[in-house]
């Protein structure tokens, strides 16, 4: 092995960069290229480092950094590390080696602090090598910024096996979909991005939780889409717009990022139509999981996250939880006055 080096990976080497994180076991859409140009339209700065072997990549992270709230500028920024980093974590010495040389970087860089968010499955045994390194080093344990826990959907077996394995209730209702008429279909244009914002803001209001602004997904549309790695499906009922799911696809994984859903006609089951065609789709695509993103942390976050828990559950999936949140301080002093401008700016 030759001395390990890590650089800055330059745009020339994206295609390289997907390549990678693509074939990882690690990999993840959120490391993904286009998931950093994503993150930079609404405020982040994506930095892109390579852990090399010689001209070999052998580990990568994308970071996200950001200005924080009541810190100037010239005093620093938060460091954010999405689903990563994408590194063999049973080899300890390039574990090591990695985050030594990350601290160092991402310091002399002006960083204050670093948030990791592991992709990394919680395992039972905690003597494994992964919660030996993060007791023993300076990273300690956050609330999670990507959710902590989701449904995972084995995608390996055939429709029919697929079918057999939901609650009776969720195949009754894909069938009950076919029976009163809904139509799925692939969204082609922005135009159709737009017709499903309009029932995101409605979802939105009526669900009780925020969402970005139309630019935001025109965007997502314009990056992912055009690379074939997402799907915007729609369904209609003679014509008119029911709901819509925004259903990505990268490293063997299918990811259900967003969904929207109209106030009427919802005897028909659209949502069940559009889960149904994106798991069909990811499976044809190679996909070999289909992540349902995220569940309340506990089982009783109210009535209306219940809904979306039963709803998710249905699908005969697994229940996943990640090890989740963690975080490294490099400058404790500020990011001390920055907690304390922080509280008393809520205060007022």
């Amino acid at each position: 092995m030759n001395k390990l080096t890590l650089c800055v990976v330059p745009e020339r080497q994206r295609s390289q960069w997907d390549k990678f994180v693509a074939e990882h076991s690690e990999g993840h859409l959120l490391q993904s290229w286009n998931w950093g140009e994503l993150k930079a339209f609404s405020g982040w700065s994506p930095l892109r480092l390579g852990l090399w072997d010689g001209e070999c990549m052998v580990a990568a992270a994308q970071v996200l950094r950001r200005t924080m709230s009541h810190v100037p500028l010239r005093l620093g920024h938060m460091a954010y590390i999405p689903k990563g980093p994408v590194i063999d974590w049973s080899q300890a010495t390039l574990v090591e080696t990695f985050f030594s040389l990350l601290h160092a970087y991402l310091r002399k860089q002006g960083a204050l602090t670093l948030h990791i968010d592991l992709g990394l499955e919680q395992e039972a045994p905690n003597d494994s090598y992964v919660m030996q390194y993060l007791t023993q080093s300076d990273l300690h344990p956050v609330r999670s910024i990507q959710p902590r826990r989701t449904i995972v959907l084995d995608l390996s077996a055939d429709e029919e096996t697929l079918l057999s394995q939901m609650k009776p209730k969720c195949r009754y209702n894909i069938g009950l979909a076919a029976r009163k008429g809904v139509a799925v279909r692939v969204a082609t244009s922005l135009e159709e991005v737009r017709e499903w914002y309009k029932l995101y803001l409605v979802t939105g209001a009526r669900d009780n939780f925020g969402i970005h602004t139309l630019d935001y997904y025109l965007r997502v549309w314009e990056l992912f889409a055009a690379c074939d790695e997402l799907r915007l499906l729609l369904a209609e009922h003679d014509g008119k717009l029911l709901g819509g799911i925004f259903v990505a696809l990268f490293a063997g994984q299918a990811i259900y990022l967003y969904g929207a859903s109209s106030n009427e006609e919802r005897q028909r089951m659209p949502n069940y139509a559009l889960q149904w065609e994106a798991i069909r789709w990811a499976k044809r695509h190679g996909a070999h999981l289909y992540d349902f993103w995220g569940i309340p942390d506990t089982d009783d976050a109210g009535e209306a996250m219940e809904g979306v828990y039963r709803f998710k559950r249905g699908w005969g999936g697994r229940l996943t939880q990640f090890l989740g949140g963690y975080e490294y301080v490099y400058h404790p002093l500020v990011m001390s006055l920055v907690k304390k401008r922080m509280l008393a700016a809520s205060r007022t």
